[in-house]
């Protein structure tokens, strides 16, 4: 009789255990989806500034419309990859897509704040600065949201990748996130200077 009581309290402790493993596993993928959810806000205000900084910019930019044109049709790409990737935060093939396509974005939107530059005009126009200004607010919040995003995945990866969890991750196909991370060179990763 106690050797089936220790092997039914062993059976017990070793369900306890792996469901103790299984919803961390839960806790954290569900962290880091709520992680890419804000960061998909955040893209959302950016994705709905950038039409207003063009339209106020072409009343004054009238032989630069490739120059805005570049930008919105980047905005579009964005726009689309943050779309597949919010119905899959963490896969792979979403966030390198979405990484790049915000690349591209971020150099159009440089581009446009060079030209700025060259339209004093512009430059002073109370709409341009407030639209600048929450741009450049909005670039803040994603920026953290971004690195929120991140440190939740690399939990996640980290717990998934840990032995024994490790066993339970493949078993119930816990596969790995990835990292949403700045895919532009180095040339592009320098600040666009922008002086007023």
């Amino acid at each position: 009789m106690v050797p089936l009581l220790v092997v039914l309290g062993l059976i017990v402790l070793l369900v306890f255990v792996v469901g103790a493993m299984y919803n961390k596993l839960v806790a954290l993928r569900n962290r880091y989806q709520n992680q890419f959810a804000q960061i998909d806000v955040q893209l959302k205000r950016r994705y709905d500034l950038i039409p207003n900084l063009v339209e106020t910019a072409k009343g004054y930019m009238k032989h630069e419309s490739s120059t805005l044109e570049a930008v919105i049709a980047a905005r579009n790409q964005a726009y689309g990859a943050s779309q597949k990737a919010s119905s899959a935060p963490g896969d792979p093939a979403a966030m390198r897509n979405l990484a790049a396509a915000e690349s591209q974005l971020g150099g159009a939107l440089g581009q446009l704040m060079v030209v700025v530059e060259q339209y004093p005009d512009l430059k002073a126009n109370q709409n341009m600065l407030a639209l600048q200004e929450e741009l450049t607010s909005t670039e803040n919040r994603i920026a953290f949201a971004r690195q929120s995003f991140n440190d939740s995945v690399t939990s996640y990866n980290t717990s998934r990748e840990s032995f024994p969890t490790n066993l339970l991750a493949g078993i119930f196909n816990f596969g790995a996130a990835e990292l949403l991370a700045a895919t532009e060179s180095p040339e592009e990763r320098k600040a666009v200077k922008v002086s007023f």
